[in-house]
């Protein structure tokens, strides 16, 4: 995919067979340090996001296979990623309410897919069990974005300038 500077992107991925990813919590920071790196532009300016998206998840998934005395890929084949803020060649489909369709009340339209992602990203570990609320889930940034955490991967400037947040 090629990324244009001045957009939003979702890029996800999943556990190969939707397999486990993450096994303790020192895990998850080690992921998250791994990504730390990406986030100084001195280190994209050298090297593609697609380039470096890759180098962080081959460096995971070796940690993780020495780890578990496994081998072979942790992650699904393939990484996507979804522009979130521009509306050509969007049309996602909210699929639920009385009839099977849910309005968005959310202007101007390109926005409508920004907000459901956020909050999709937000809720995942409560719909899979891990937590009551969003801000109980250590690693999400719904912490920061409540306020009750300052992390310096968190951009609040560009969700209040999308209406994601008022605070």
């Amino acid at each position: 995919m090629q990324f244009q500077e001045g957009y939003l992107y979702h890029i996800f991925n999943q556990g190969n067979n939707r397999q486990k990813i993450f096994f303790s919590r020192e895990n998850y920071f080690f992921f998250l340090n791994d990504t730390d790196p990406m986030t100084t532009s001195h280190r994209i300016s050298k090297r593609t996001l697609n380039y470096s998206i890759a180098v962080m998840l081959r460096s995971y998934t070796r940690a993780i296979n020495k780890q578990e005395n496994r081998s072979g890929s942790l992650f699904r084949p393939k990484t996507k990623a979804e522009c979130i803020n521009f509306p050509d060649g969007i049309t996602p489909s909210f699929n639920s309410g009385k009839n099977g369709v849910t309005k968005i009340n959310i202007r101007p339209t390109e926005l409508q897919y920004l907000q459901v992602c956020f909050d999709y990203i937000h809720n995942n570990p409560v719909k899979a069990g891990l937590v009551q609320s969003q801000e109980e889930w250590e690693f999400s940034s719904a912490i920061d974005y409540s306020g009750q955490r300052h992390d310096k991967l968190v951009k609040k400037e560009v969700a209040r300038e999308y209406g994601l947040i008022v605070k």
